[in-house]
């Protein structure tokens, strides 16, 4: 049976290694596996003696140990590594759905978070919890998620901080979600690969692991900490039952980690801190530069200033982005991302924030924009 494209995968695909400005890329400024070792105090010489036999099924006890102690309430035990984050999207709705089961996904979103759910459950069995479009940011109703819950309902579907909208909920708001969970019996998607990257004047949440057992919680080391290279990622899931279930689907699919990926993430976690430090001071200057290049096109853009994470959702007043961003990648180098693949309308656009050429990028694309538009 086929399954709906990965457009956003397919875009950029097409575009990312080939287009030299960029402002739509949602991980954060990476580094070298010297630097990355230099910075955690780990020689060379110990990576080059790695073994490359097979590792451990759920992981490294001692990262997944590392890993749990992060968390309040979670065990080692809790905690399912995998060979890439996005593998945990696919084990978690494998395991949790089937066909003709409900499922309501905050949108837009990630491809993944809806493709893979709507070819196991049906299209019609996916309802969206929608965005509202604020004046000043992306909000939440959370009475539009109630009215959403049938009796069918067995999942929601969330992403925080979110891709690509950069919202982050209140703990209020967390509270009131968890607690849907509880009293309507259902289970808990949620996606926190942007995790720890709250900008100035955004008040943290917690995990949605710490809040609720009926919760399964996805993050990895590829976006807060930018190491997407290292395609680490971990699954957190506090019931036994569908924890031993997840086991068992991922037998079928990565069965254990690249032992050189693991060894990377382990120096990784010893300095998370630090690469988490720098991705936020990164983020925060390009959002600076972002505000100015926004005042200076009000005709043309309207900014919601992201409230967390690397990216944000951006209005663009052209007939259609897709087309648009084909044309500026293939005759100007420069690359947005058209948010209709996530499920997004034709007027909007993904704007990432976590590279170091971005200012460039942005640079770029205003000269671009004189000649059209001036």
């Amino acid at each position: 049976m086929r399954i709906s494209d990965f457009e956003t995968e397919h875009f950029f695909a097409k575009y990312e290694f080939s287009t030299p400005f960029q402002l739509c890329n949602s991980d954060c400024e990476t580094i070298s596996i010297a630097e990355l070792l230099t910075m955690a105090d780990v020689p060379m010489k110990n990576f080059g003696e790695l073994s490359l036999g097979y590792t451990q099924s759920l992981g490294h006890p001692e990262l997944r140990e590392k890993i749990a102690g992060s968390y309040e309430n979670v065990t080692a035990e809790d905690v399912i590594m995998l060979a890439s984050p996005v593998e945990g999207i696919y084990l978690a709705a494998r395991a949790v759905l089937e066909p003709a089961d409900e499922v309501i996904v905050l949108t837009p979103a990630y491809d993944a978070l809806v493709n893979v759910i709507e070819h196991i459950v049906g299209r019609a069995n996916v309802h969206r919890w929608n965005f509202i479009a604020g004046k000043h940011q992306w909000e939440l109703d959370i009475g539009q998620l109630k009215k959403l819950i049938h009796l069918k309902t067995k999942l929601i579907v969330v992403n925080f901080p979110h891709n690509p909208t950069g919202f982050l909920p209140s703990q209020a708001q967390m509270d009131q979600l968890a607690e849907i969970v509880e009293q309507n019996n259902l289970l808990l998607f949620c996606d926190e690969i942007y995790f720890g990257l709250v900008h100035s004047g955004t008040k943290p949440i917690k995990s949605a692991a710490e809040m609720t057992k009926r919760s399964i919680v996805l993050n990895g080391l590829s976006k807060t900490y930018g190491l997407p290279g290292l395609r680490t990622g971990w699954l957190v899931i506090r019931d036994r039952e569908l924890r031993e279930n997840i086991i068992n689907w991922k037998s079928y699919t990565s069965i254990c980690a690249s032992a050189p990926s693991e060894f990377l993430a382990m120096a990784a976690w010893s300095v998370r801190q630090q690469l988490r430090d720098r991705s936020i001071a990164l983020i925060e200057h390009n959002l600076n530069l972002a505000d100015a290049f926004f005042q200076r096109w009000p005709q043309l853009f309207y900014w919601r200033r992201p409230m967390a994470s690397s990216i944000a959702l951006v209005r663009m007043d052209v007939p259609s982005v897709q087309a648009y961003a084909t044309e500026l990648a293939e005759r100007a180098g420069i690359l947005i991302l058209p948010a209709i693949s996530l499920g997004s309308d034709d007027q909007h656009m993904r704007m990432g924030f976590g590279r170091a050429a971005f200012g460039e990028a942005l640079q770029q694309f205003e000269q671009y924009l004189h000649t059209q538009f001036n």
